[in-house]
């Protein structure tokens, strides 16, 4: 058989990297990252920055691959198949932090392509998943580089030194986060107390608010994983930075509800990704 053989290629699909650890149990990191991407129709790819050994009650152990191998991932994935949108999660040392920085100047992905950063730094089980000299080098690093943040209240507060208690204390998290060199910033604030979850989005000098009834659910293991991928997902295909937090929001809460009633493991359990599937979305090949 030769290339005449073959049915000719048309069409690409959206192409969406995510850039984090792996989840041996399946509930969060890469593997949430590639439900998430094929949920919505998109072509997922990875670059692994750490292994890890968890399941739905915590994380075991933590093993960081070779900087090198990162940045190699990367290239390689860059180089051939190409990006439209970036998610970055899990990076649990300074040198991976800096071998991801370098890539993104590298290949001008910052600027060519939408880069969504969760700064990662604790499991759902509680577990502490970056080193505590990583977060100054992460904010110096990369928040000048991507599109978008989107820390938790523990995440927040880690990177701000303060803790931020109440919605109201929401928005001026929010500005100073922003100050710390992030373009744009979603403050997650599902870790409050109350029957809501409130979200906001500084963006541009503007703010965007969501609320939402709370989901009562245990199965909420990798919901921050899921959320920051499907952003980047929506912005790959061409949403406005508020329209992009507001779908993806919606799938999230989906995949909250559809996994409600599920038993995965005998801890938090994940979401369901395949709640509401979307078909590959597909974009003129242009050589």
């Amino acid at each position: 058989m030769n290339d005449d053989d073959f049915i000719p290629a048309s069409a690409r699909p959206l192409r969406v990297l995510s850039i984090a650890g792996s989840d041996s149990g399946g509930g969060a990191g890469i593997q949430a990252d590639l439900k998430t991407a094929l949920a919505l129709g998109c072509y997922g790819m990875t670059a692994i920055t750490a292994i890890t050994a968890q399941n739905t009650r915590g994380v075991s152990a933590i093993q960081a691959l070779p900087p090198e191998l990162l940045a190699q991932q990367i290239d390689a994935v860059v180089e051939d198949i190409g990006v439209d949108a970036v998610k970055i999660g899990m990076l649990h040392d300074a040198a991976v932090v800096r071998v991801v920085a370098a890539a993104i100047r590298r290949h001008a992905l910052g600027s060519r392509v939408p880069v969504v950063l969760d700064p990662v730094m604790v499991a759902t089980s509680g577990d502490r998943l970056i080193a505590e000299d990583t977060v100054a080098v992460l904010v110096r690093e990369l928040f000048p580089l991507v599109t978008l943040i989107t820390p938790n209240l523990d995440e927040a507060g880690w990177l701000l030194g303060r803790t931020i208690a109440g919605e109201d204390a929401l928005l001026p998290g929010a500005h100073d986060l922003h100050a710390l060199g992030a373009p744009a910033v979603l403050l997650k604030g599902g870790h409050l107390a109350g029957p809501r979850v409130v979200d906001v989005l500084l963006h541009d000098g503007r703010l965007q608010r969501w609320h939402d009834e709370r989901i009562a659910s245990r199965n909420t293991h990798g919901t921050g994983c899921t959320l920051s991928m499907a952003i980047a997902c929506e912005l790959a295909l061409g949403r406005a930075l508020p329209d992009a937090v507001g779908a993806a929001r919606q799938f999230v809460r989906a995949a909250l509800l559809a996994g409600a009633s599920l038993r995965v493991g005998h801890g938090h359990g994940p979401l369901d990704h395949g709640a509401a599937p979307r078909p590959t979305q597909r974009r003129p090949l242009v050589d």
